[in-house]
């Protein structure tokens, strides 16, 4: 989509220093933080949110969870624990209506956050 952020950064518009990519996603840190770890993994397909998911799909979403535990490891989170989190719509606090999977972690976390 023309103007969907994330978009622009996988065709390479946006430039971006991810911490892991390949060929269905890429990781980067969040720019507004909520926890001292704060970063995302991107789907390279743009699918607006987690409710269009299909079936087919199966694949690049394993591939979105790897890759998070991947990086929470070389983030050291891997012994303390970490949150995985998708927002779906306004409502839930998405901004960028790109599916994304966010991580959080290097603090305790309340139920909310």
């Amino acid at each position: 989509m023309a103007d969907c952020l994330f978009c622009k950064m996988v065709a390479g518009d946006i430039p971006t220093d991810p911490l892991y990519e390949d060929d269905l996603v890429f990781a980067i840190w969040d720019i507004h933080p909520r926890a001292p770890v704060h970063f995302m993994v991107i789907p390279k397909e743009h699918i607006p949110t987690a409710k269009e998911i299909q079936g087919e799909h199966g694949p690049l979403i394993t591939r979105m969870f790897t890759a998070a535990t991947k990086v929470a490891k070389e983030e050291k989170l891997g012994e303390s624990g970490y949150r995985l989190a998708f927002n779906v719509g306004d409502a839930a606090g998405m901004t960028i209506h790109h599916l994304h999977l966010h991580c959080l972690g290097g603090r305790t976390l309340g139920p909310e956050g």
